[in-house]
């Protein structure tokens, strides 16, 4: 491996924030779709866009009150880094790793990231959110436009995925995946990625 890129989702990924999310859509799920206790898993790497136009089209009430119920959500979250991801992004930029999150996440909810962390922006030549990309994942989109970003081609990228839907998208991407056991079951990880790992403790030498 000789990477020129890493490319980060951040959610499950640079972030532990993914059991938090999981309570609030669980309760979404609860709430409005009964009939699906898997909901919380459904939409895990979704916009909200998305979410909305595939199980709440048309509610335009619904759809206001989970926006207004997720964005105090969010400004209340811990963002808390997963264990090693901030010394591993650091050490890639110091080998001159180019490096991009490709999120699912909107401005609004970065507006919070930056808050609680305003060293942030400094790990990462670009930060991708669902205003930026023009199709979500599963789809390749937000990976593909990250490495023409960065002027690197998917070849040489590795991407760093946690949600089933994310793991498609980089696959779909042609890149390299790194698989984080932060969300799925290993087993379920093990059916996308290249490489497992359950955090940044140990890193990932993706530039021999």
């Amino acid at each position: 491996m000789n990477f020129k890129a890493a490319l980060f989702d951040l959610d499950g990924v640079v972030f532990d924030t993914e059991t938090q999310y999981t309570k609030f859509w669980g309760e979404q799920g609860r709430r409005y779709h009964p009939e699906m206790p898997d909901f919380h898993n459904r939409i895990k790497g979704m916009t909200l866009v998305q979410i909305y136009d595939q199980y709440f089209a048309g509610q335009t009430e619904v759809q206001h009150t989970i926006t207004q119920a997720l964005n105090d959500f969010e400004a209340h979250m811990s963002y808390d880094y997963i264990a090693g991801a901030h010394d591993y992004v650091v050490s890639l930029r110091q080998q001159g790793i180019k490096t991009a999150v490709v999120t699912s996440s909107n401005l609004a909810k970065m507006a919070q990231v930056y808050r609680q962390h305003p060293d942030f922006k400094s790990l990462f030549n670009a930060v991708l959110t669902s205003e930026n990309i023009r199709r979500s994942k599963p789809a390749p989109d937000g990976y593909l436009q990250a490495a023409e970003l960065l002027g690197e081609a998917p070849a040489d990228c590795v991407g760093f995925e946690d949600s089933v839907n994310g793991m498609r998208s980089i696959k779909a991407a042609g890149i390299y995946l790194v698989g984080l056991v932060t969300t799925n079951p290993r087993e379920v990880v093990a059916q996308y990625a290249d490489v497992m790992i359950d955090d940044f403790t140990h890193g990932v030498d993706i530039k021999q």
